[in-house]
């Protein structure tokens, strides 16, 4: 991972919400660093042979519910558990881009592979690539490198899922060792893995949760039974459980009670794996659908020839370029050295899985009665994909934690302003004077008074209709954002409504940030003319984003939220629904 670097501690999402637009930060669009660019064309080059004639097992691995031990050895030797692993260390050593990149070939294929591959980089490894000592490093990272460790990542219990400081598992110091006890549940290759990256109750001054390295070989370490999924069914999911696991000191990974941060860390950096990811098997679907609507014949003609069947190509197209440029930047954030990227990586993660799961859908609409069928992928697509927008932090919770933390930057600028303005009135031009920039951006908009304006500087004039979109949609975050606030002050953490359309805005800009660099960045390397197609790509989303915005602004004041919830406390109390015809 790219080391941070001054001036690098910059979020472009948090400064936006404050009305401040860092196009530094996004512009350029982020390309992969030229040395790994071979190293990347050469690993991908591999899969085709490889996997391309497994298509039939992958259908059987799936009904069976298993993927045989002979292709995990297979996976091994294609070095399929060594790419991010340092180079000096027996790995590929890919950066974020060339490793969500690599993702993205992958999932063409299988999801199941796919995920089997990702989990251990993603998570399951990816807290010693971050925080381990050099020592924990040259111990394990050969043999992760090898596959000889295949890793897992265990923090979701019975009891704490999206809620991660709900953990019962605890870890006691006893002399010069940790004995850990509990149990994890749902871990995603827990069943294969020698390696685990495990988190623990460790209660004391330094805080309340510890990461620790277990390994299987461990006295206490058990794993239950394949669990029987919806999808990604031939993927390892066990239980995995700790009797008194004797840890030694060496293996605490990170610092004592800083086990959260930890956690954190994980699941933000490996999120472009599973971006990735979505990108690849959304670019397969398009694949299957074209083919599909291109040789099947309704009434005469190819349903290629559909405009109701045009539409949902057009829409999945757009969906996939939007998704590929966001997870693009979020890695390329990461691999120029970006800290503080949380909210643009739980962005990325939200709009791809869902994006995805509408691709899957309307794949499988367009193949309609085959699409149905278990003999062709579309239904083993849809399945494998439902689960990405539970796991790695389910959409519902990552659309808070969006909101959230922009409304507690504005907060303690709002604070700010109220202190600010008592004496404005009295000597307005002092009293601007003191008014924080946040406070300025505020009254700028509102009163148009003063030099609040925000706007891009860098990109190409042609995109104006764009940019005027986001701007205009900018400044309706920040006000968005100080009016829920004022609203709803303290008790905004109850109001969940109002932050998911927060949320809505943000993930909505964001990524129409990163399609205006995309585009941007093409017509500087490729001319106007050429960039055409992408240009359209970007006129269709920025319209939609336009939309979007406006009908979540819209609904900050006028909703029908107290209806709504008062419908579920009706079913909550009776348990059903309550209406019938008869």
């Amino acid at each position: 991972m790219a080391e941070e670097k001054p001036g690098k501690n910059i979020s472009f999402m948090r400064s936006l919400c404050m009305g401040e637009i860092e196009e530094d930060v996004i512009v350029p669009f982020p390309q992969i660093k030229e040395e790994e660019k071979q190293t990347l064309k050469d690993a991908m080059s591999t899969l085709g042979p490889w996997l391309t004639p497994r298509k039939e097992d992958y259908r059987k691995w799936d009904r069976k519910g298993e993927m045989p031990t002979e292709f995990l050895q297979e996976m091994r030797e294609m070095g399929m558990f060594g790419l991010i692993v340092p180079e000096e260390h027996g790995g590929l050593g890919f950066g974020s881009s060339a490793y969500s990149r690599f993702l993205q070939e992958l999932s063409k294929y299988d999801g199941a592979v796919a995920i089997t591959a990702g989990a251990h980089s993603s998570i399951g490894m990816r807290g010693l690539l971050l925080f381990g000592t050099p020592a924990q490093k040259t111990k394990y990272f050969p043999k992760l490198a090898s596959g000889e460790m295949i890793a897992a990542f265990c923090l979701t219990e019975p009891g704490a899922g999206s809620d991660a400081a709900a953990i019962k598992s605890k870890a006691v110091l006893d002399g010069n060792e940790w004995v850990l006890s509990g149990q994890k549940l749902w871990i995603t290759n827990g069943g294969i893995a020698q390696f685990y990256t495990v988190f623990a109750r460790t209660e004391g001054p330094e805080g309340q949760m510890t990461a620790f390295i277990i390994t299987r070989d461990m006295a206490g370490v058990s794993v239950g039974p394949h669990e029987d999924k919806m999808g990604l069914r031939a993927s390892s999911t066990t239980t995995v459980s700790f009797d008194k696991v004797r840890v030694p000191k060496e293996n605490i990974l990170g610092q004592v009670g800083k086990g959260f941060k930890v956690a954190m860390g994980i699941l933000n950096s490996g999120r472009t794996g599973l971006g990735g990811g979505c990108v690849g098997s959304m670019k397969r679907c398009i694949e299957l659908a074209t083919k599909q609507a291109k040789e099947r014949t309704q009434f005469g003609k190819p349903i290629a020839e559909f405009g109701l069947v045009k539409q949902k190509i057009g829409h999945m197209i757009v969906d996939c370029y939007a998704t590929e440029s966001a997870v693009s930047m979020v890695a390329g954030l990461v691999d120029q050295g970006y800290s503080d990227y949380a909210v643009e990586a739980a962005i990325s993660k939200v709009f791809a899985t869902e994006c995805l799961w509408r691709t899957a859908d309307e794949a499988l609409q367009t193949a309609a009665g085959n699409g149905f069928m278990c003999e062709f992928p579309y239904e083993r697509i849809l399945r494998d994909c439902r689960v990405n927008r539970i796991f790695e932090g389910t959409n519902d919770i990552l659309r808070l934690f969006i909101a959230l933390t922009a409304m507690n930057d504005a907060g303690k600028e709002l604070k700010e302003l109220a202190t600010s303005l008592k004496g404005i009135f009295n000597e307005p031009i002092k009293g601007f004077g003191i008014l924080s920039d946040y406070a300025i951006k505020q009254v700028s908009q509102a009163t148009g008074i003063g030099s609040g304006k925000i706007a891009f500087t860098k990109i190409h004039a042609s995109l104006q209709f764009a940019t005027d979109i986001f701007e205009e949609g900018t400044k309706d975050l920040t006000t968005a954002t100080s009016r829920i606030l004022r609203k709803h002050g303290k008790d905004i953490i109850n109001k969940q409504f109002a932050t998911k359309r927060l949320a809505d805005i943000m993930i909505d800009l964001f990524v129409l940030s990163c399609v205006i660099s995309r585009v941007n960045s093409s017509i500087a390397k490729n001319g106007e003319t050429a960039t055409q197609p992408e240009k359209e790509i970007l006129e269709v989303f920025s319209g939609q984003v336009r939309r979007r915005t406006k009908g979540n602004f819209s609904k900050i004041d006028n909703n029908d939220d107290e209806l709504i919830k008062g419908l579920a406390d009706n079913a909550f109390a009776a348990e059903k629904y309550s209406w019938d015809s008869i």
